[in-house]
């Protein structure tokens, strides 16, 4: 039982995958408006950051504000850089099912596209050749729409054993070093299987868990943030 709980919490997966043929209204990370987000012409000179992720992007169970992109939206405007933040979490998304809604994505021209996948590929044993590919694919279709990237690493049990395991881990810095894009070795760190961090569910972080996510990108998004800007 332990093992099973620990799969679910370090990958903050759901059961379903989304349909491709219905990508979600991106929504800011502050509001829970479409509208807000499409929007840009009041917020030209700012830097637009694309959160492409599963639930635990999405904030699952919480209101949207709650969850750690909205956190770092905020975080980032207290330290007066003009940032607009959009949550583009889906609960249960894939790499695949990512990589389907990232031209639709891309149309909404991301200064900074951060990618929180592979999870869900991992919780459910998918082949991990595939889950490279897709990732990579992600990465350099943002790199191509002159979107920087920064990829938020995640752990699992060894569920499926200790080869896959390993494998899984290698993953997000082969891809990061590969590719030159920013790394979060593991989005979870800290939080994943602490009860008072998580909801009943034992797999989603709840409010509290969420702000601690977000204190442990902060450091890692702030300077993307700071090069988009030319203030490094």
């Amino acid at each position: 039982m332990a093992v099973l709980i620990a799969a679910g919490v370090m990958s903050g997966c759901d059961p379903a995958e989304p349909a491709a043929s219905s990508p979600p209204a991106m929504q800011s990370a502050s509001t829970s408006s479409p509208t807000a987000a499409l929007d840009t012409s009041a917020q030209a000179r700012q830097v637009r950051i694309v959160f492409l992720g599963d639930s635990l992007t999405a904030g699952y169970g919480l209101e949207t504000s709650q969850a750690f992109p909205a956190i770092l939206e905020a975080k980032l405007k207290a330290a007066n850089l003009p940032v607009t933040i959009v949550n583009a979490g889906v609960s249960g998304d894939t790499t695949a099912g990512g990589l389907r809604r990232l031209d639709w994505l891309l149309k909404q021209s991301p200064d900074i596209v951060v990618v929180g996948l592979g999870g869900n590929d991992g919780l459910r044993g998918l082949d991990l050749k595939d889950s490279e590919n897709n990732l990579r694919q992600i990465i350099q279709k943002c790199k191509a729409a002159n979107a920087r990237v920064l990829l938020l690493g995640m752990l699992i049990p060894p569920n499926y054993g200790p080869q896959y395991t390993a494998e899984f881990r290698e993953l997000y810095p082969k891809l990061a070093k590969e590719l030159d894009v920013a790394l979060l070795p593991f989005l979870l760190q800290g939080v994943g299987g602490d009860p008072d961090l998580n909801l009943p569910d034992g797999i989603h972080p709840n409010a509290q868990g969420h702000q601690i996510v977000a204190d442990h990108v902060l450091p890692v998004l702030e300077p993307v943030v700071q090069a988009m800007l030319g203030k490094e």
